[in-house]
């Protein structure tokens, strides 16, 4: 069984990584539109480690792309490709971090603030009995729920959404996403509390630039202000009138596009 999807021809330079954890083939649109001009691999992560996730996802790139390769990651995705760029630099040539979680603990308050605020109560009361169900590990994964808490989060990150379609019929079976958001999260938030995500983050020398929607609930400063002060090639660029999604929000998904060309081409 194949762990990736690949669009476009050779060179292979470009892969585009999925949030989640757990959440495979949610970034098939950026890569199907970057693939119509270069040749970009979409990883399927479906390991139940962080550790394991890092050494599946630096495997899967070294078999199948012409290094060093850009990466561009979403959301979770942000973390791993950067967790991976700092374990194997000779890997990655430039880091595109979309949508990124903050890389400190001090700013995760307001990501559910930020998201109750656009949620009614009973949707509020839904969410918080959801992520408490999902932070259980010792309650089975329920991919019902996590698709529901999925739904919830969408609605709460999204400014003007518009409906992208995504082919998922080649991913049925190939792994239960609660039971990898479970078996990957918990390890992934203690290292954001303990500041060991930063501290290895920090020792990225290739370029970086982070890409995120003013409405997007996971704070712009929480990613902004700890890499500014760590990372020595750094650059933020803030998409207006955009949530966590860019490529499925109607203003921005054209400039969204436009810059992540932009980069991809800066960067030979």
């Amino acid at each position: 069984m194949e762990t990736f999807r690949k669009y476009g021809n050779d060179p292979f330079h470009v892969v585009v990584v999925h949030g989640g954890p757990g959440a495979l083939g949610s970034v098939a649109p950026i890569a199907r539109k970057l693939g119509q001009t270069r040749g970009v691999l979409e990883p399927l992560q479906i390991t139940t480690t962080l550790e394991g996730q890092i050494e599946e996802l630096r495997l899967v790139v070294e078999h199948n792309t012409t290094l060093p390769a850009m990466f561009i990651g979403h959301s979770w995705g942000a973390w791993l490709s950067a967790l991976v760029t700092a374990v194997y630099p000779d890997l990655v040539c430039k880091l595109i971090l979309v949508s990124s979680g903050p890389f400190e603990e001090q700013y995760v308050p307001k990501i559910a603030a930020n998201r109750f605020k656009r949620l009614s109560p009973s949707e509020q009361s839904e969410y918080l009995q959801l992520v408490e169900l999902l932070d259980r590990s010792a309650v089975p994964g329920s991919v019902v729920s996590l698709s529901r808490l999925g739904e919830l989060s969408d609605k709460a990150d999204s400014y003007d959404p518009i409906v992208i379609p995504n082919d998922t019929t080649d991913l049925e079976g190939m792994a239960n996403p609660a039971e990898i958001y479970q078996g990957v999260w918990p390890k992934a938030a203690e290292l954001q509390a303990t500041g060991d995500l930063l501290r290895r983050v920090a020792t990225i020398t290739c370029p970086v630039v982070a890409l995120h929607g003013d409405y997007d609930p996971h704070p712009a400063e929480g990613v902004q202000q700890p890499l500014a002060a760590t990372v020595k090639d750094f650059r933020m660029i803030i998409l207006e009138q955009c949530g966590h999604t860019p490529w499925c929000e109607r203003h921005a998904k054209e400039r969204f596009f436009q810059i992540l060309e932009h980069e991809l081409s800066a960067a030979h």
